[in-house]
């Protein structure tokens, strides 16, 4: 299959999720994960007009990012350690794993430095897995809390992930969980804006994800297809 008929299908089953939840598709982001394929599929996803790219190592995004000069909206998915921020900071417009306050910090002091803000996603562990990062459900509302001073962190929404499963239906209870958890902070009135957006949901569970409000979804193989990681 094309690079081109993947990204209709995965259109089409967009599309149906949002029809089947009442939803809008224009609601809906994606977020074409590139870490296992090269520069030219990457290249060749923006030239077929999908805008953001999401990547989780900076060793193997930040070449990428050079040599197409920027283009697109690329977005830090993956854990991110504290050292690496510095190679972070000014490539990528949303960090989708900003799961502790030192972290927080770090990011802080490098926006600072160069004069932006960037948008951020708490990262939540909402299924309790060990292998996963992510703050606690509990924890939540402590950490952006004090991260709420910070002025060149804007905390947009939050982003969690899901047990990989057979059967997608048995993902619906953490997305919904992380939802409901963004409604809750929300009616705390913690952040200095409404926390509106929900990054959840990947290759496999994406249609449940996008049934239960995800505003962001990250799509790996299903639309990228298989390559060397790069």
């Amino acid at each position: 299959m094309s690079l081109k008929d993947r990204i209709q299908q995965v259109e089409h089953r967009i599309q149906a999720a949002c029809e089947r939840s009442g939803r809008r598709r224009d609601d809906v982001n994606v977020v074409a994960v590139t870490k296992y394929v090269g520069l030219e599929t990457t290249g060749l996803l923006l030239d077929e007009g999908i805008v953001h790219i999401g990547e989780n190592r900076p060793q193997n995004a930040v070449p990428k990012w050079e040599a197409l000069e920027g283009r697109g909206v690329w977005h830090f998915i993956g854990h991110l350690q504290t050292n690496k921020v510095r190679d972070v900071i000014g490539k990528f417009q949303y960090i989708h794993s900003l799961d502790r306050l030192s972290l927080a910090k770090e990011l802080e002091k490098r926006a600072a430095a160069q004069g932006i803000t960037v948008s951020a996603f708490l990262q939540v562990n909402v299924s309790g897995e060990t292998s996963k990062h992510g703050v606690s459900p509990e924890e939540a509302a402590d950490l952006l809390r004090e991260i709420a001073s910070y002025p060149h962190i804007r905390i947009i929404g939050l982003m969690t992930m899901a047990p990989i499963e057979d059967d997608p239906e048995l993902t619906r209870p953490v997305f919904r969980g992380l939802r409901e958890l963004r409604d809750r902070l929300n009616a705390q009135k913690i952040t200095k804006e409404p926390l509106t957006e929900l990054s959840m949901g990947m290759s496999g569970d994406f249609e449940v994800a996008i049934e239960e409000g995800a505003t962001w979804v990250r799509l790996g193989t299903i639309l990228v297809g298989k390559g060397e990681e790069m």
